[in-house]
């Protein structure tokens, strides 16, 4: 596929929430085809108020990221889940997986706080 510099998508601006027009126009999709990814992909979600759809900028990129796979990188729809399913499960297993270094800090930095609480109070 080609990739031209016009075709850049926009930056994101900084905005709380992005009606379905915005952020089709922000991925470079129609409204039809991010509702379309909506009942495909779990992992984009935009929040719902009422009926409207609310979209953040996390399912901005998460919808930047379907129409790279199926748009620049040619995959099909089942691709592009089972890619993304990937990420996922990697993502989890990092946090897993990452040392809680900070944890022992802080509880030793509560304990003194309660320490120095027990002081003031009796």
């Amino acid at each position: 596929m080609e990739d031209k510099v016009g075709d850049a998508l926009p930056p994101i601006p900084g905005k709380r929430y992005y009606t379905i027009s915005e952020a089709a126009a922000l991925v470079g999709v129609a409204p039809s085809v991010l509702r379309f990814w909506e009942s495909e992909f779990k992992q984009l979600s935009p929040r719902r108020h009422g009926s409207r759809r609310r979209y953040e900028e996390k399912d901005i990129l998460q919808a930047r990221e379907i129409r790279s796979l199926l748009y620049d990188e040619g995959y099909t729809l089942a691709g592009a889940k089972q890619i993304l399913r990937k990420k996922g499960v990697k993502k989890r297993k990092k946090a897993l997986l990452t040392p809680d270094f900070p944890r022992d800090a802080v509880v030793r930095e509560l304990e003194e706080i309660r320490d120095s609480i027990k002081d003031f109070l009796f």
